[in-house]
């Protein structure tokens, strides 16, 4: 089997993987940025709070605390996001919320904010003996607050470019299907459907203006020699006729004329250039037809048959089993004289013919050198991509064309000894 190759990136899934790699970068990028302005609003936020928070307590505090009692005690005012501590001059905790630690925050009066281990504090004066209360947050609350904002802004930041990069996978999926049509119109325009502007259709794209340029322009080159070749396999085919229709007068005549024995020889080389010219004729009709392929002349081909009317070669060819091959029989014996020339050239001294058992394909083993397992790779991938001039030689390259003509191709199986060629002619045409 032909090696196979690997199949070409696709730019749709290196767009679409591309558009999500930036999709998760801005994602995190923005969510980052949001992160970092909103940890500071965040904190100018609960700043202000906090301060906000002390004022009024120090009024509630006030009207709820006997100034002339002197016992620290929790304090009965209820405060939920935050704690406080209210802070006699000597440093003593007159009143405190459950959440305050016994211990001051300050044990010398500090107005402003201020940080002290776990927590961020505002104090202020809360009367004219030195009294400072205290409003304080943990810095857990905080970090918990700033993680929530900036979580909220990562998600919504990659949820935002998520769904753009679902909109530009449909996008560019949208915006390749003009390739993709191109590529079908493309699979099925022949040469001779006229020319490509008309098969192919107006660009969809501006970008596609060049490629309809470029395969317009290749089309009127792949024309102009197509017609130059019909027209020298035309002249070929005259030039070819003319002799062997020369060749068959003379022999008509001299084997009326020859003695006996000497005129029956004559009648079998009259034979054998009929023969000629049929197989010239076919092969001339095979390599002028625009797509490769030839109007074929298929019938029941019997194998033995055939090789017994092929020229003799030094070699001993044997056929297997009495099976009959669907095919052109003209364009067989061409591809069959090759194949069997190339054996005898490369050091072959037997042959073996047979129907492959699926009943539409010719097997050929001989019993010569055969070529190493990496040259017979080589050539079953050129035959696999029609790279003829990688074969080395006319004998496989005309076997695969006849074999392609019929619907079918040339393989290399792997034998233990010699060289083996099999011909798939395609499934018989039913009639």
């Amino acid at each position: 089997m032909p090696k196979l190759t690997a199949s070409p990136p696709s730019i749709a899934s290196r767009l679409i993987r591309a558009l999500l790699g930036w999709a998760l970068v801005w994602g995190l990028a923005v969510g980052l940025a949001v992160w970092l302005a909103a940890s500071y609003e965040v904190d100018e936020l609960l700043d202000e709070a906090l301060r906000d928070s002390a004022e009024l307590m120090t009024v509630l505090v006030a009207e709820a605390l006997d100034v002339t009692d002197a016992t620290s005690g929790i304090g009965a005012v209820p405060a939920k996001h935050f704690a406080w501590q209210l802070v006699a001059a000597d440093g003593r905790v007159l009143r405190r919320s459950v959440r305050a630690p016994q211990a001051a925050w300050r044990t010398a009066p500090t107005a402003g904010f201020a940080d002290v281990p776990g927590w961020r504090i505002y104090g202020q004066a809360a009367g004219r003996d030195g009294r400072f209360l205290y409003a304080a947050q943990t810095r857990a609350e905080r970090a918990e607050a700033r993680s929530e904002v900036a979580l909220g802004a990562v998600l919504s930041a990659l949820a935002v470019g998520l769904l753009g990069q679902l909109w530009l996978r449909a996008r560019v999926r949208h915006e390749l299907e003009p390739l993709q049509q191109l590529s079908q119109r493309l699979g099925q325009w022949r040469l001779d459907d006229g020319p490509p502007s008309v098969a192919l259709g107006a660009p969809a794209r501006q970008e596609l203006a060049p490629v309809h340029e470029a395969i317009e322009s290749l089309a009127v080159r792949l024309a102009s020699r197509l017609a130059h070749e019909q027209a020298f396999s035309a002249h070929a085919a005259h030039a070819l006729r003319t002799p062997l229709a020369g060749i068959d007068a003379q022999l008509a005549v001299a084997a009326r004329s020859a003695p006996p024995e000497l005129a029956e020889r004559l009648v079998r080389v009259r034979g054998a250039a009929a023969r000629l010219q049929h197989v010239v004729a076919a092969l001339l009709g095979l390599f002028r037809s625009a797509d490769g392929t030839a109007s074929l002349q298929r019938g029941p081909v019997q194998l033995a048959a055939l090789v017994a009317r092929l020229p003799a070669f030094a070699l001993e060819v044997q056929v297997q089993g009495t099976d009959s091959l669907d095919a052109d029989a003209d364009l067989l014996s061409a591809a069959l004289l090759n194949l069997l020339d190339n054996a005898q050239r490369h050091g072959a001294r037997h042959v073996s013919l047979s129907v492959t058992a699926a009943g539409h394909g010719l097997q050929m083993v001989d019993d010569g050198p055969g070529v190493s397992a990496a040259r017979r790779e080589q050539l079953a991938q050129a035959l696999a991509e029609e790279r003829y001039a990688d074969t080395g030689g006319l004998g496989l390259m005309l076997a695969d064309r006849v074999a392609r003509a019929h619907g079918g191709r040339v393989t290399l199986p792997v034998v233990a000894r010699g060289f083996a060629v099999v011909m798939d002619l395609g499934p018989p045409v039913a009639v």
